[in-house]
């Protein structure tokens, strides 16, 4: 009988937990709430919804994806990579987003806006993807992301150095563009070098 009343416990704590995740789940649309991404935009969204400064977190938000991901691609292509030209290629997108994580996080303490400090989802994505590879045809894949990664984020920093009326960041934005488009120049070299 008590075993009875134990186990009748059991699947009401188990069903009240399914139904939990569930109602979870519907308020989420299926998205990982965990996602470090998801969770700044939505601690922004709360504190500067439909104001100027929106858009500005929304960008500190992308530039701290782009560099997270930046630097564990580049880490994973010093590790992969046996050509010379993309494991210096690597060396130099994990050195550079490094410096350029650092002065984002102050940059973004300053403003008070939250930023993803680990790996978001769309990086972990990125990261399985290239991981699966190896070879000849992990240095195109590698180059391929560093090509198009560095198009969007260009494309992203002039159009917030057009548009932001936040002094610091449209200095910070003006002040990472030139080397974005160096980093693009270095991927779209080393991409030539490794069709040959």
């Amino acid at each position: 009988m008590g075993n009875n009343k134990y186990s009748k416990t059991k699947m009401l704590q188990f069903a009240l937990i399914t139904a939990i995740s569930l109602v979870i789940y519907a308020f989420t649309n299926g998205k990982n709430v965990n996602d470090s991404k998801s969770v700044a935009n939505d601690q922004n969204e709360a504190e500067y919804a439909n104001t100027n400064k929106e858009k500005d977190s929304k960008f500190l938000v992308d530039v701290a994806e782009i560099n997270l991901k930046e630097i564990k691609l580049g880490q994973l292509a010093q590790q992969t990579s046996m050509n010379s030209d993309v494991k210096e290629l690597g060396k130099m997108m994990e050195t550079a987003h490094s410096k350029c994580m650092n002065t984002l996080t102050i940059l973004a303490k300053k403003k008070a806006i939250a930023i993803p400090t680990v790996l978001t989802e769309n990086g972990n994505d990125a990261y399985k993807k290239l991981s699966k590879v190896s070879g000849t045809s992990f240095d195109k894949e590698y180059c391929d992301m560093m090509i198009n990664g560095h198009k969007a984020a260009i494309a992203e920093f002039e159009k917030v150095i057009k548009e932001t009326t936040d002094a610091d960041i449209k200095q910070f934005a003006t002040s990472t563009l030139p080397e974005l488009q160096s980093h693009l120049e270095h991927a779209t070299t080393c991409q030539k070098k490794c069709e040959k």
